[in-house]
C-alpha cells in the first residue's frame, strides 16, 4: 500500500491562457466537457487558446497521463472525475485547463492504466464526494487530502493483469453505451426522414395549435417529501429530473412521508406523456413518454400530463417536443427571465403551433420507436450487468 501522491513523478497544473488573436494557431486545451463517464477523452470539441510557448512545452500532455478534475462537478456528479490520455494525445499538442491537473505516473512504481483505475474508483465509489469543498456553487477537490488516499501497489505484472481485465469490461460498457446512443440517433434520423424538420416543415404538413391535438392537460401535485428514494411499500413523487432529459426515469423520485398522501389522479401510468412545465430556460418544456412505471408514483406540480386526441400519437408528440430544432419554439412560449426558472402555462402550451402529419404515418413512426425501445431495454439490461461486474471487480481489487 502506498500514498496515492507517491506514485506520480510529477503533477502538471492546467492552463487557460487567452483568446487567440487573428491568424494565431494556438494550443488545444482539454476541459471537463471533454471528459466521458468511462474516463475516455472526447476530442470532438476541443478549444484553442493562446498560451505561452514555454508553458506549452513544459505542460504538454503525454500518453499515459491522467487528467484529474479538481474544480467543477454537480450535485449528482462530485468533482474528482478522471480521464486517461490514450495514444490520440500524441497526435497533437494538448494541455489541460485550469479546472484540472495532469498526473504523470512513475512507471518504476506503477502502471499508468492501473493507477487510472484506482483514481477512477475513488470517484465511482463516492469517495471524492467526501473530499470536496462547496463555495459559491463551485465544488473544489481537496487535492492534498485526495493525494493522501491509499493506493494498493501489487507487483507490476499483477497491475497489468488487473488493468487488462478492467479494460475488457470497460470496453464492453463503452460499446453498450455507444449502441444506445446510436439507437437514439436512429430515431431522430427516422423522424426527419418521415416528417422533415419541424421548423421549416419541408413536406408541407398541416399546421395546428397543440390545443387541436390535446384533450386535457393534467396538473401534478405538491407534497412534503423526504430526501430518500421510493420504498416498495410507500408511494412517492417524481423529481423533475425524472423527465428533464427526455427519457422517463422512475428512479428519480422522493418518498412521501405518509402513505395517505397518495392522490390517484396524479399517479403516473404506462402510456403517459409527461411535460416539464417549469425548469431552467434551457431545459424547460422537455417531454418523456412512459413505457412502464411502478405503482403509486405521482407527478409533482412542476410536470404536466398531456392527453392527446385520436389525431395525434403521444410518441410522435414526444419526439417532436424534444427535437433540437423545435426547442426554440418551446422556449419562446415560456415566461421568466434568463437568470430564473422559466414557466409554461397551459394556455400558452395549447397555443403552441405544431405540424400534424396523417395519423397513419405517426403510428408507423410510433411502432418503429417502440421496437427501438425494446432493443434499448435489452442493451440496457446487459449494460447494467456489466456495470455491476465492474463494481464487483473494483471492490475486489481496491477495496
Amino acid at each position: 500500500m502506498a500514498r496515492l501522491g507517491d506514485v506520480f513523478e510529477c503533477q502538471i497544473t492546467g492552463e487557460w491562457g487567452n483568446e487567440c488573436s487573428e491568424n494565431e494557431i494556438g494550443t488545444k486545451v482539454l476541459r471537463t466537457t471533454n471528459f466521458t463517464p468511462e474516463g475516455i477523452i472526447n476530442y470532438d470539441d476541443v478549444v484553442i487558446r493562446s498560451i505561452n510557448e514555454t508553458k506549452v512545452e513544459k505542460k504538454r500532455l503525454r500518453y499515459g497521463d491522467i487528467i484529474l478534475e479538481k474544480s467543477g462537478g454537480t450535485e449528482k456528479t462530485p468533482v474528482g472525475r478522471v480521464v486517461f490520455c490514450d495514444e490520440s494525445i500524441e497526435k497533437g499538442i494538448y494541455l489541460c485547463n485550469n479546472f484540472t491537473q495532469a498526473m504523470r505516473v512513475n512507471q518504476d512504481i506503477a502502471i499508468p492504466r492501473y493507477v487510472f483505475y484506482v483514481m477512477w474508483n475513488l470517484h465511482y465509489s463516492g469517495r471524492t464526494d467526501l473530499l470536496q469543498n462547496k463555495t459559491t456553487g463551485i465544488r473544489n477537490l481537496q487535492v492534498k487530502s485526495y493525494l493522501n488516499e491509499n493506493c494498493p501497489i501489487p507487483p507490476l505484472d499483477e497491475q497489468r493483469k488487473i488493468a487488462a481485465v478492467l479494460d475488457k469490461v470497460s470496453d464492453l460498457i463503452a460499446k453498450r453505451r455507444q449502441q444506445l446512443d446510436k439507437l437514439d440517433e436512429l430515431v431522430k434520423a427516422k423522424f426527419v426522414e418521415m416528417f422533415g424538420d419541424p421548423v421549416s416543415n419541408p413536406k408541407g404538413w398541416q399546421l395546428v395549435p397543440l390545443g387541436e391535438c390535446v384533450t386535457t392537460i393534467d396538473n401534478g401535485k405538491s407534497f412534503v417529501c423526504s430526501n430518500e428514494t421510493r420504498k416498495n411499500e410507500w408511494p412517492a413523487i417524481l423529481k423533475l429530473s425524472a423527465v428533464t432529459y427526455g427519457e422517463y426515469n422512475s428512479n428519480e423520485n422522493k418518498a412521501l412521508l405518509d402513505s395517505s398522501q397518495f392522490i390517484e389522479n396524479a399517479e403516473v401510468h404506462s402510456g403517459d406523456l409527461l411535460f416539464t412545465r417549469k425548469n431552467t430556460p434551457e431545459l424547460v418544456g422537455m417531454a418523456a413518454y412512459v413505457y412502464s412505471s411502478p405503482a403509486k408514483l405521482m407527478m409533482p406540480d412542476l410536470i404536466f400530463r398531456l392527453n392527446t386526441k385520436d389525431n395525434c400519437s403521444k410518441i410522435f408528440l414526444w419526439q417532436l417536443i424534444n427535437h433540437e430544432l423545435f426547442r426554440k419554439n418551446i422556449q419562446n412560449i415560456a415566461s421568466g427571465s434568463a437568470k430564473s426558472m422559466s414557466n409554461i402555462s397551459k394556455e400558452r402550451l395549447m397555443q403552441l403551433v405544431i405540424y400534424l402529419p396523417p395519423i397513419k404515418l405517426q403510428n408507423h413512426f410510433a411502432a418503429f420507436v417502440e421496437q427501438t425501445e425494446k432493443t434499448k431495454t435489452t442493451i440496457s439490461k446487459s449494460l447494467e450487468k456489466l456495470e455491476t461486474l465492474k463494481k464487483a471487480l473494483m471492490q475486489e481489487c481496491f477495496g
